[in-house]
């Protein structure tokens, strides 16, 4: 089982964009040295959701800052960006972190950034299969043209090239080249989209274990109907995210997200503005809250180990993704990323 942080860089109610940031650079720091496998990085524009705007350029940083810990994006979102200029800096990190990055990708929102972007509706609409087929082939061959819909240049060299072999790197002998790649799967398209490439899931913190387990079930199904290999099926490292708050007391640490996260999200979710005006519900703040507090980690130690080897056990899912950063204070974060690693990592054996 891998046990990592989710970070958001979350700006809550009254607090600067800077202290959000460098709350987000010390989770990551802090994690490492409390024993987790991995960070993941989330990428958000113009809301204060999420004030890190490339998840990449974060986890640069953060490479830099670590010398053992996983660091991936989730995720870089693929409809407000080349494909070759987000596997070029894939290929730069995974290179120069001896292969300790992973490129979390995905479609996104029917956001205003595809305005500001240039990229339009579309590439949000259809284009994303278009955008990771060439992603994935920059990741994967020495030379790369396309003559898509949306991308369309003559054939060029891949520099650096991400497929070379890396010393002393530990993957699966059916892993492709290059840094691993995972796909957030919101919808059964979205899961036979990456089940037919091979590429594992990112499954949301809104899903329970039984849609988990569905998603897990579909992408099997979808995979093997498409040719994979079975063992490579068998072998996938699907990443659940979810939320972590470790508080002796059973009601302790759900009541510390109830006072913090409500009007984070109520501030950062309806900060979102569509595209082209379309009507988008917002989850009730506290519903919301209360929804993720009874679905993840959050409680005494024990209660959020056993929550954890619960969601494995259902599921299959073995790789973990946890918000440690819902009570929005600096010093709770890092008290709280340092208690799952000394109290609940151990644990879980």
């Amino acid at each position: 089982m891998r046990v990592g942080a989710f970070i958001l860089a979350a700006q809550f109610p009254g607090q600067g964009q800077g202290e959000a940031l460098h709350r987000a650079v010390r989770s990551a720091e802090i994690a490492e040295e409390a024993g987790l496998d991995d960070v993941w990085l989330a990428e958000h524009h113009f809301v204060p959701y999420g004030v890190c705007p490339n998840a990449a350029t974060l986890a640069a940083l953060l490479l830099g800052r670590t010398r053992r810990i996983g660091v991936g994006t989730a995720v870089s979102v693929l409809p407000t960006q080349h494909p070759v200029a987000l596997g070029e800096q894939a290929a730069l990190l995974h290179l120069t972190s001896d292969g300790r990055f992973t490129l979390g990708v995905g479609r996104g929102g029917p956001w205003v950034d595809l305005e500001v972007f240039g990229s339009g509706l579309a590439a949000y609409d259809h284009g994303f299969p278009e955008s990771l087929d060439l992603l994935l082939r920059w990741l994967r061959e020495p030379r790369v043209g396309a003559d898509g819909e949306r991308f369309s240049f003559r054939e060029v060299a891949v520099v650096p090239r991400p497929s070379e072999a890396l010393a002393g790197l530990d993957r699966p002998a059916s892993a492709p080249p290059g840094p691993p790649v995972v796909v957030a799967c919101t919808s059964p398209s979205s899961v036979r989209l990456a089940a037919e490439r091979g590429l594992p899931m990112l499954l949301g913190m809104h899903c329970g274990d039984e849609e988990k387990a569905d998603m897990v079930a579909l992408w099997r199904s979808a995979a093997l109907e498409a040719g994979r290999d079975g063992d490579e099926v068998a072998a996938a490292e699907h990443v659940s995210a979810g939320v972590v708050q470790i508080a002796d007391g059973p009601g302790d640490a759900a009541e510390t997200l109830a006072k913090s996260m409500p009007g984070w999200l109520r501030q950062g979710l309806g900060a979102h503005v569509t595209v082209d005006g379309r009507y988008r519900a917002m989850r009730d703040p506290l519903a919301y809250t209360e929804l993720l507090c009874g679905l993840h980690p959050v409680g005494p130690p024990a209660l959020c180990a056993d929550r954890l080897a619960a969601t494995a056990e259902r599921t299959g899912v073995r790789r973990f993704a946890l918000l440690v950063e819902g009570s929005g204070d600096l010093a709770a974060t890092e008290e709280n990323v340092r208690r799952l690693g000394a109290e609940v990592l151990p644990q879980l054996g």
